[in-house]
Order: C-alpha cells, then sequence, then structure tokens
C-alpha cells in the first residue's frame, strides 16, 4: 500500500499550471472595475448625494437616513449590473480574519419577488457577537453586535465560480459600543492622528487642513504544493512544520533571492494579482524572496485604513487563488524552522492635503524644520511606547520569527542611518539655535542644512525593527499573517500623543514671549536628548547589542504572554482613554483575547505534535527497526560474524536511543499540558503553556528529526523539506 507521502509526491511532482488569462493587456483598464469607486458613485448617484458622500469620507460628516437610501438603492443596482445577488457587511472581528454573513437583494412581495437594498441594511447590520473573540464584553444571552459601514472604504463586489457578492467594508461593536474589531479603534487613531498633526502643521504652513496616515504593506508568504501539505498534518492544522529536520540545500547559497519565478508560481502571481487588480489593489511588485518557495508582493501606498482593508483582502484572495493552482499559502511567520520567516513590513509616513509628505525632508529651512518636527516626535513616541510597540506585534507564530534570520529582534529600536544621526547629535549638542536674517524667516545657526534625501539612498538596517528609509518609517516587525491594524492604531495613537504634549510644550515657550522657531528648536533639542537611547546604527542581531540595550534600559520581551502585559499598563490605559480610542474594559478585553489565543495556538500545537509523534513517526520508526532486526537475525543465522552484524546493530541502537527520548518526552509533555489546562487565569495559563509545555517541543523536534535521518525514506510518513521547499 503506497504511503500519504508517496501518493502526495506523485501528484506533485505531474502538475500543470491552469491557463490564466488577464482581462487586459493594459491594467489600467481593468484596475478597479469591481469596486464601487469615485467614477461609479458619479454615474450612480445624484450631485448632491455625491458630494454628501465625499465630505463624509473625507471629513466624517454623517449621513442621513434619505441619502443612505439613495446610496444603497445606486450600490444595489451597480452590483447587480455586476452580477451579485447577495450582499454582506465584511468586518474584521478579533479573529485574526475577515468576516461576512451574506443576504440576498430579493424579498417576496405580495405578486412575486423584488430586489430590495435599504439605506437601514446599508449602514448596519446586526451579526452574533458573542460568538466571536469578545474578552468577556458580550455574554451569550447578550449576543447582540453591530456591524457600522464605514464609507471611507469603498464597498466592492467579491467574485467566486459559485456567484457574485457585494462587501460593504464595516466596523464591529458591541450594542453597548465597545470595539469587537480591529477597524473601529484604527480609525479612531487615525482621527487622533489627523487633528494633532493638522494643530503642529499650523506652526508652518495655514493652508494645511488635514493629514492623512499613509501605508504601504509588504506582504511575504511562502507556496508549498497542495498535496504535499494536505500529507502534513502538522503543516495543515498549525501552519508550520512541527517537525522535520532541515534539507541540505536550503537557503545558503543565496540563490533564491531575486531569481527567476518558477513558471508555476508565476501563473498563480498573475491570477492572484488579476483579482486583486480588479479590486483596486495597486499591487506594483513581486519577486521571489530570500528562502525557498518564500515570495513577496507590494502595493503602492495608501491612506491607512484602506491600505489595511486592501491587505487583508489580499490574503484571503491568495489563499482562494492558490486553491485553483494546487497550492496552499504558508503565511505563518516560521513554517519552516532553519531558514527566514515571513514578515509584513509596515512603510508609514504622514500626508497632507496639499501633498506634503511630512517625513521627506526638504530644500529649504522651513521645510525642514517641519520636518525634523515630526521625525523627531515620531522617535520621541516610540521610545516613549516601545513596549507597548512591541505588545503590538506579538503571536504565538511572531514569536518564532522576531529575532531570527532576515527579521528583526524583540528589542525595539529605531535605525536613522548615519547621515541623519548625526544631525540629530549635532543639534543636541549645538548651543546656538537661530539667528534673524534680513526679509527671510527665522533660520538656524550651526545646524547643517539638512539635504534632500531620495527614496533610498539610506541604508536599510534589516535588523531594525523601526527603520526610516528616506521618507517613511519602516515597522519591519509586523508578522505576516497579522491584521496590521494592531500596530497602526498603536503608531499613530502613540504619535498623535506626542504631538499633542509637542504643542503644548512650544506653546507655553511662546506664551514666554520666546519666538516660534525657538520654541520649536528648543523642545526638539530636547525630545532629542531624552530620546537618545531607542537610536541604534549597528547589528541588532549580536549578543553586544542585548547587552547595550539593557544599560540602555531597553525592554528585550521575547514571549507573547509577558509582552502583552503593555496593554493593561497604568500608561496605556490613560493614553488611549484620553485619545478616546480604548476605554479600560476594552483594553483589558483585548488582553484576554490576545492571551486565549496565545495558549489555544501551543495547545492546538502540542495535541498536533502528540499525535503525529504517537501515530505516524514512531510506528514508522519501529517498523524499520523492525527490518533492521530480522535483518541481523538473518546475518546471524547465515554464520557471519560480529563486524557483520555491527552496522544494523549500530542502527537499532540509534533508533532505540531517540525513540526512547521521544515517547518519554512526549508523555511528559502531554501530562504537563493536562496540568496546565487545568489553571484559570488566562495569563498564568499562557505562561504555563510558554514555559512548561512548548519547553518540550524542541527536544521532540531534535529527536524525530533524528529519527528521520536514520528511517528509511520509503517508509518516512512526512513530506520532507526537500520536498516541501523546492517547486517545480
Amino acid at each position: 500500500m503506497k504511503s500519504l507521502r508517496t501518493i502526495a509526491l506523485k501528484e506533485a511532482q505531474t502538475r500543470i499550471s491552469p491557463e490564466v488569462k488577464s482581462p487586459s493587456t493594459k491594467i489600467s483598464e481593468f484596475f478597479g472595475v469591481n469596486v464601487f469607486d469615485k467614477k461609479k458613485m458619479k454615474d450612480y448617484l445624484s450631485k448632491e448625494v455625491y458630494q454628501k458622500l465625499i465630505s463624509s469620507i473625507d471629513q466624517g460628516e454623517l449621513i442621513n437616513h434619505e441619502d443612505a437610501n439613495h446610496i444603497a438603492t445606486a450600490m444595489k443596482t451597480w452590483a447587480m449590473s455586476k452580477g451579485a445577488t447577495h450582499y454582506t457587511h465584511w468586518f474584521q472581528p478579533l479573529t485574526g480574519t475577515t468576516a461576512e454573513k451574506h443576504d440576498a437583494f430579493f424579498e417576496p412581495s405580495g405578486d412575486g419577488a423584488i430586489e430590495v437594498f435599504a439605506g437601514s441594511a446599508l449602514v448596519q447590520q446586526e451579526p452574533d457577537a458573542s460568538s466571536f473573540p469578545n474578552g468577556g464584553i458580550r455574554n451569550t444571552f447578550e449576543a447582540r453586535g453591530y456591524t457600522a459601514w464605514d464609507p471611507s472604504s469603498p464597498a466592492f463586489i467579491m467574485e467566486s465560480k459559485a456567484g457574485k457578492t457585494l462587501c460593504i467594508p464595516t466596523v464591529f461593536v458591541a450594542y453597548t459600543g465597545e470595539a469587537l474589531d480591529y477597524k473601529a479603534p484604527l480609525l479612531k487613531a487615525l482621527s487622533a492622528m489627523d487633528k494633532a498633526a493638522v494643530d503642529v502643521c499650523q506652526y508652518f504652513d495655514k493652508s494645511i487642513t488635514k493629514v492623512n496616515a499613509s501605508l504601504g504593506i509588504e506582504q511575504e508568504y511562502f507556496l508549498v504544493d497542495l498535496a504535499l501539505y494536505n500529507a502534513r498534518p502538522d503543516l495543515s492544522i498549525t501552519g508550520r512544520t512541527l517537525f522535520g529536520h532541515m534539507s541540505a540545500k536550503g537557503q545558503q547559497l543565496e540563490d533564491h533571492y531575486f531569481g527567476s519565478i518558477p513558471e508555476r508560481v508565476f501563473s498563480y502571481m498573475v491570477d492572484f494579482e488579476n483579482e486583486a487588480l480588479k479590486l483596486g489593489i495597486p499591487l506594483k511588485t513581486r519577486h521571489n524572496e530570500v528562502a525557498p518557495s518564500q515570495f513577496e508582493c507590494a502595493p503602492i501606498y495608501e491612506e491607512i485604513n484602506l491600505a489595511i482593508d486592501h491587505n487583508q483582502l489580499l490574503m484571503d484572495l491568495m489563499e482562494k487563488v492558490a486553491l485553483r493552482h494546487n497550492f496552499k499559502v504558508l503565511l505563518h511567520e516560521k513554517p519552516y524552522a532553519g531558514i527566514n520567516g515571513s514578515g509584513k513590513h509596515n512603510n508609514w509616513s504622514l500626508i497632507t492635503d496639499t501633498g506634503k509628505n511630512l517625513l521627506s525632508p526638504g530644500k529649504t529651512p522651513k521645510n525642514n524644520l517641519m520636518f525634523l518636527t515630526f521625525f523627531v516626535n515620531t522617535i520621541k513616541a516610540v521610545h516613549e511606547h516601545a513596549d507597548l510597540l512591541r505588545a503590538s506585534i506579538a503571536s504565538v507564530s511572531n514569536d518564532h520569527r522576531l529575532g531570527a534570520n532576515e527579521a528583526p529582534p524583540a528589542i525595539i529600536s529605531i535605525f536613522l542611518g548615519s547621515h541623519l544621526d548625526e544631525i540629530l547629535d549635532e543639534i543636541e549638542s549645538s548651543r546656538s539655535i537661530i539667528k534673524k536674517v534680513k526679509n527671510e524667516d527665522s533660520l538656524w545657526l550651526g545646524i547643517p542644512k539638512i539635504p534632500q534625501i531620495s527614496f533610498d539612498t539610506t541604508d536599510r538596517n534589516r535588523t531594525s525593527p523601526f527603520a526610516f528609509t528616506g521618507n517613511k518609517f519602516e515597522l519591519r516587525a509586523v508578522g505576516s499573517s497579522e491584521n496590521s491594524s494592531a500596530p497602526m492604531t498603536v503608531l499613530n495613537a502613540i504619535v498623535a500623543d506626542q504631538l499633542i504634549k509637542f504643542k503644548v510644550e512650544v506653546d507655553k515657550l511662546i506664551k514666554k514671549g520666546e519666538k516660534k522657531d525657538v520654541a520649536l528648536l528648543t523642545i526638539l533639542k530636547k525630545y532629542i536628548k531624552e530620546s537618545k537611547d531607542i537610536r541604534f546604527e549597528g547589528n541588532g542581531y549580536s549578543d553586544e547589542w542585548a547587552a547595550e540595550a539593557e544599560k540602555r534600559g531597553l525592554s528585550n520581551i521575547k514571549t507573547t504572554p509577558k509582552a502583552l502585559d503593555a496593554y493593561v499598563s497604568e500608561k496605556t490605559v490613560d493614553l488611549f482613554s484620553r485619545l478616546n480610542i480604548f476605554n479600560a474594559r476594552e483594553l483589558h478585553a483585548r488582553h484576554e483575547i490576545l492571551l486565549e489565543s496565545y495558549f489555544k495556538k501551543l495547545q492546538i500545537e502540542a495535541r498536533v505534535m502528540g499525535e503525529v509523534t504517537n501515530s505516524m513517526i514512531i510506528p514508522a520508526a519501529i517498523a524499520y527497526q523492525n527490518t533492521l532486526i530480522q535483518n541481523a537475525k538473518g546475518l546471524k543465522e547465515l554464520g557471519l560474524g560480529d563486524e557483520s552484524l555491527a552496522t544494523p546493530l549500530a542502527i537499532i541502537s540509534k533508533l532505540s536511543s531517540h525513540l526512547n527520548v521521544v515517547k518519554t518526552s512526549i508523555d511528559a509533555m502531554l501530562e504537563q499540558r493536562k496540568q496546565v489546562n487545568a489553571i484559570e487565569e488566562s495569563r498564568e495559563k499562557a505562561i504555563a503553556y510558554d514555559e512548561k509545555v512548548k519547553s518540550h517541543f524542541d527536544t521532540i523536534r531534535y529527536h524525530t528529526d533524528k529519527l528521520e535521518q536514520i528511517v528509511d525514506d520509503s517508509v518516512w510518513p512526512l513530506p520532507k523539506f526537500r520536498e516541501l521547499l523546492f517547486l517545480k
């Protein structure tokens, strides 16, 4: 009887890519065809209602019931013209995935049926809130929760072979108002950022009335053949390989990065890109990543709320389209031990309604002072709330990646590049700040003019979790499977809070009689000095940096349960309460949800490890051991001497040794798991899973991987790394 691995390998080796046809050779001709964007709004809405909707999108103005009905009718008419029969509120609960509940446009009438979509259905729906993660905010007998339309993210049509559905991006809240999703707090953080940034911009340019945070998300991922994936219970259930000896060839030759894209992979990329482009996701870049079978796609920068919606939609698309190509997309941060993990680099900046990038140095002293203001305040914010930023990227899967190959360490630091680092040092140490120049604004004295910095002239330190890369900051510590809303909510909130404090301090000096530029630079100089410890230009992987970071007072929180403490600290509760983003109850609920997610995922991994070891790996090793025993008996019966028996007996002995350790460790882990499961308090339980259950994983893996190297390849039950990693 053929093993599942043998069958899977045969399937994988005979794959033929499906034919992929692009809607047009010009992307511009089909980009956004499935999006109810501004152009289509103009076509389907009256001029008056269109202007009100644009005001709602740009300024957050409320839409009345009559206008909502008008918009809903227009949206339904457009969607039905595209073949849609149903609609859904598309939201982002705290599961880490998106959610949707479909309803038909049709309703029975007295003489048949009609297609109906009212404004009330557009604006609000009522899914069951108790069945989603809620951290105790909802009880089963208080199931109500509401999804509410987010006009700033356009509706779109999701296509499948079976039909088309109009998807309406929404927030998801409890009926008492607490956020149960990622989008609602993000929108609040962006609103706080907008107001705080505009207030500070008024020092430099009175015409600025709005500031948008922009984001470009680089999405890394692995591909594996679907048959091989299904033959690995650990991979299919947990998203990562709990076992597996590293292939003789991995990434050491550095021949995969930016290499020629395999034909089968290229076909898949074109297919999911076409689907993404139809949905208005502006994908621009595709390439091979460092590890074998690892790839990346990246879009053009967008307003942050839309960028995150698009990334969540993209991940869903990638998984659906992969099935058409008999692939499985692996978004886990570390699906294979020993090679690079996957991140989701978040490239963040601030853009004014006048088109100015606030994190782009200018050519004039005035523009440079404006740049310095937002640049230094961002550094100060990250320094003040480094632990909170670390908490925002914490997860059981990202713990495997942080500090590993090509991933930033768990120590939050900021890389600026030597040029800007030296400029900040010079500002900090300079005595004379400004002098008055005739017919000009106040100019700097003793501070060199910052030259224009183009996009890629700075050294992008791959070991830095938060790096300045020319005209943006790149948060590199976000995991590939995560919703970027969590870290972006934190980043925008802490920078907004810092800008508010900055304005208070500057205004105090101005009120005392200081010139504006003197006041600005005085406070900036103070912030540069206070936040200096967070700046680091060296190798973040080195032991020396860990020791240096400790001297500087920087945290090095390596595991999720302890990192999450920052979410419920007094400092964090005060921050989010003041900005009206989270109340204390919401923060404690999220803390509880994240802890539960952590120990539940480890619980699943422990169960899978026990099941696969006991039912697949140990039986395969014993079967091979029995073959060797029969071989040894045969050699002895033939009258051959001890020299002939030495090799099979040595292998039998090694097998027995590894088998004993594996079985003993599995039993100990399972017993420990039972004890830990009895713990009721979530934080204590999460830490116990990390320290007492997960601690067995490495031992079990080490000895099962040794068995893989010894057992006859033909009877080993799991597809090996060399088979999983090198796509044909």
